[in-house]
């Protein structure tokens, strides 16, 4: 572990950042609500740290898969303390734990608030809220290696490291190439909701926001209604359809949109795309006999309700376009089921994935099948690729040590005095990166009323969501930082070298 390695990187990152706050600070000044000075002093601070980091630093030679894994997390955590200047500066929040909250909830595409009345907001902050889940969906290292080439170095580490999923799939040779391709169609999905959303009568402004945390899956909005405040059934259904869109595989959009569709193809996408079906008619059946909120708004509002809060759920999105807990029991458990799927891997969306989900599924029917035929030999097949011991193994590791951090996560809430449900409602939210939960954070709630260990917890969960979970619990494990240094000396750095020339050769 080269500790430099790790200064180097984040502080190339910090100073793409304090770009990005110098643009909010244009928009801000544009609108004159008076807190364009904060992002200037915002993007002051993080560019100079930014840029001292880079010029005491250098990489000296590839990431190793430990150094890998350390940048990814440190680095989404840096993000996050410096995104969360502009809330402090501003005035908007007086609080650092909540305003590191706010800034986490952001990049990690959560979409859980402190706010409660939005619309108060100067323009700045609701826009700079809604870039950070743009940046954070499709992730600030894949950001990076898409346009900073320093981080052609290593790259590799880094895309595995953060990409949401258990294969990151290259669509090109090189790695950088890959995130290029993923941004432009990510990008182009961004700005064609944007376009259909003005179509629909919403303003710019709000249509531009909106789109970054709809294709992000992250679910800020500029109203405290959420999309409540936009009832328009265009509007809505555009919504759903780019939601769905945003939690499947965008390497399945890049092929299609290259003239190679591969969705109905594609195991994990048929399993996606029937969970969310079956999931919307039995919460529509649901709500429909057993709401009578519904006898005055119609079928037709019923099932836009529920096919709606069905996909914010499922992509992790977290959106709201009616108030879900006064809905019946079954249509709320079935909601929170979906908070433990997420979207398909490879897609912006948080939660377990798809992938899983559908592994283990075949998974259980090949142990029933053995049980019967206990000298046949069956193996797990996804589509028509048979799955080693060591893929399965990861999988099952990884759904114990979610399920695990979940169930720790509520028992930790509960002993800040929260009820069951609400602890229950904001472990699964946070972990899943999901946004609203149940009990008192639920779809119409906030999280401002918690106090600072109850968000610091939260914020942990967030980023272990984010990152895998695997990624940040190895930053606790001794092997990674066991003979950790600050550079490499001259001699090691020529036989590290000579022994990568020699592998090479051979």
């Amino acid at each position: 572990m080269i500790l430099q390695h790790l200064v180097h990187i984040v502080s190339l990152l910090l100073i793409a950042l304090g770009g990005g706050l110098a643009v909010t600070a244009a928009v801000a000044a544009g609108y004159g609500d008076g807190d364009a000075l904060a992002f200037l002093a915002s993007a002051a601070i993080t560019l100079v740290a930014g840029l001292i980091g880079r010029r005491f630093t250098r990489l000296e030679r590839d990431l190793s898969v430990r150094e890998g894994y350390a940048v990814v997390s440190f680095a989404w955590l840096a993000i996050a303390l410096f995104g969360s200047l502009p809330y402090l500066l501003s005035g908007a929040i007086s609080s650092p734990v909540h305003a590191l909250f706010e800034s986490m909830s952001g990049f990690t595409t959560t979409g859980s608030t402190v706010f409660s009345d939005i619309e108060s907001l100067p323009h700045g902050i609701l826009f700079w809220r809604n870039v950070t889940q743009w940046i954070g969906g499709m992730g600030i290292i894949v950001l990076g290696i898409a346009v900073l080439p320093f981080l052609g170095v290593g790259g590799m580490q880094l895309f595995r490291a953060e990409v949401p999923g258990p294969t990151p799939e290259r669509l090109q040779p090189r790695i950088t190439q890959t995130a290029k391709l993923l941004w432009y169609v990510y990008a182009g999905l961004t700005a064609l909701q944007a376009g259909l959303f003005m179509l629909g009568g919403m303003g710019p402004f709000d249509a531009v926001t909106h789109s970054f945390t709809t294709l992000s899956t992250g679910g800020f909005s500029t109203r405290s209604a959420s999309m409540a405040a936009f009832p328009s059934p265009f509007i809505q259904y555009v919504t759903i359809v780019f939601m769905y869109l945003a939690g499947i595989n965008f390497a399945l959009h890049f092929r299609a949109l290259t003239g190679r569709p591969r969705y109905f193809q594609d195991s994990e996408w048929r399993f996606y795309t029937v969970v969310t079906v079956g999931a919307t008619l039995f919460v529509a059946a649901v709500v429909m006999l057993g709401s009578s909120e519904y006898s005055g708004l119609g079928i037709e509002r019923a099932f836009r309700d529920s096919l709606f809060q069905v996909v914010a759920l499922a992509t992790t999105t977290g959106y709201v376009s009616y108030d879900w807990e006064i809905w019946p029991f079954a249509a709320q458990f079935m909601l929170l089921m979906l908070m433990f799927m997420g979207g398909m891997a490879g897609s912006t969306g948080g939660g377990m994935k798809a992938v899983r989900l559908y592994v283990l599924h075949r998974h259980g029917l090949t142990a029933l099948k053995k049980s019967v035929h206990p000298r046949a030999v069956i193996l797990t097949r996804v589509g028509k690729l048979a799955l080693e011991d060591g893929v399965l193994n990861g999988i099952l590791a990884f759904i114990l040590l979610y399920i695990t951090l979940f169930v720790t996560g509520a028992l930790a809430l509960t002993l800040f005095g929260h009820d069951i449900t609400t602890a229950i409602g904001a472990a699964a939210s946070a972990i899943g990166n999901i946004g609203p939960g149940l009990g008192d954070v639920g779809a119409v709630d906030n999280y401002g009323w918690l106090g600072a260990g109850s968000h610091l917890i939260l914020i942990f969960l967030m980023l272990a969501g984010r990152l895998e979970i695997l990624t940040v619990l190895l930053l606790f494990h001794p092997d990674l930082w066991r003979r950790a240094r600050y550079g490499v000396t001259p001699r090691r750095l020529a036989a590290e070298q000579a022994a990568a020339e020699r592998a090479a050769g051979s």
